[in-house]
């Protein structure tokens, strides 16, 4: 069965290609395909949890490169910093800029917020939900949140996102980050049918 860990493209252990990204950074084509065998696979399972379907996925993916190589984006890559965890943060706001252009769903996370629920999962109980999903169990369960709920929940446990960078991506203020991120949460649980289940383990 197909375990969907949270994949991270830092991995521990796991050695950044410096030279490639040096010379894709001085415009040489050759390190750019590197790059894209390098990061294309991870960033498209990452955009395939962001967005409706695989076709979405699919163009994202072939965007999000092909505006990184054609603008020269990495230019705007701090080196002293992790550059998988900088290629997230670009695929996260380029995919909550696909959803907010479609407007494909009308978002309820402002509606009603005294109807969030006081008695939330926790984190470490939603992980283990989710490890005993498939990939597929888990992106059907993505797909029924709202888009602004989705995202806020890929950008912070996908690619680790700060409440700060989220706020900034989805346009709301900093203390709203942790009301979509409970809600977003219980409406997972919700979706991945184990609602009673979590709630019974309840809170100390």
């Amino acid at each position: 069965m197909d375990a969907p860990r949270p994949e991270r493209m830092s991995a521990p252990g796991k050695t950044e290609p410096t030279e490639a990204i040096a010379r894709a950074r001085a415009g040489d084509a050759d390190a750019w395909g590197v790059l894209y065998q390098e990061y294309a696979s991870a960033i498209f399972r990452f955009c395939r949890r962001a967005l409706p379907t695989r076709e979405d996925a699919e163009d994202a993916t072939m965007d999000i490169f092909a505006k990184l190589m054609r603008d020269n984006r990495l230019l705007q890559y701090d080196q002293s910093r992790s550059f998988t965890a900088w290629l997230y943060k670009v695929a996260a706001n380029h995919c909550w800029d696909v959803l907010r252009r479609r407007k494909t769903r009308q978002d309820k996370e402002t509606d009603d917020l005294e109807n969030v629920p006081l008695e939330h999962p926790d984190p470490n109980q939603l992980d283990r939900l989710i490890e005993q999903r498939t990939s597929e169990e888990v992106r059907r369960a993505l797909d029924k949140l709202g888009a602004r709920a989705r995202m806020a929940l890929v950008m912070r446990y996908y690619s680790d996102m700060t409440y700060d960078e989220i706020a900034d991506a989805l346009g709301v203020r900093r203390a709203f980050v942790g009301v979509v991120l409970l809600r977003a949460r219980h409406e997972l649980r919700q979706a991945l049918g184990q609602g009673g289940a979590l709630a019974a383990g309840g809170t100390s």
